[in-house]
């Protein structure tokens, strides 16, 4: 039983589930406004659908409706998914600032000690050995 509480409770599972309702949900926006384009371009063009278009006798129809509405979905998911998102992160969780990190400094500082106490020669690392080695 601990093992099943274990795996129910881990983070990764709930935000996974989240993510896949909410993508649902967004999966219905995104495919509506795909309709609406595809009827707005349709009234320019004369037919909102290409599927039956065939110049030639060969039928590109299909392929052009397919990469219309890709389109416009990526447009979609990048603007008001990808864009606010990373605007906010970057709002609320800012990227560190550029350069050497506290611990590093520290260590160096302690490096350059050492090798001051020791006479100023660089000090030469022998790594340890290993045993039965």
């Amino acid at each position: 039983m601990t093992g099943f509480k274990n795996f129910i409770l881990r983070g990764n599972l709930i935000e996974l589930a989240v993510a896949f309702i909410m993508a649902t949900a967004f999966a219905a926006v995104v495919t509506t406004f795909t309709a609406i384009v595809l009827d707005l371009i349709g009234k320019i063009g004369g037919t909102p659908n290409f599927s039956k278009y065939t110049p030639g006798g060969v039928h590109v129809g299909a392929f052009i409706t397919a990469l219309i509405t890709f389109l416009i979905i990526a447009t979609v998911v990048y603007f008001f998914v990808v864009t606010p998102y990373t605007k906010a992160k970057e709002r609320w969780f800012p990227s560190p600032e550029p350069g050497t990190p506290e611990d590093v400094k520290l260590l160096q500082e302690i490096r350059d000690v050492l090798i001051a106490q020791q006479g100023g020669a660089a000090a030469t690392v022998t790594p340890p050995t290993q045993p039965g080695a």
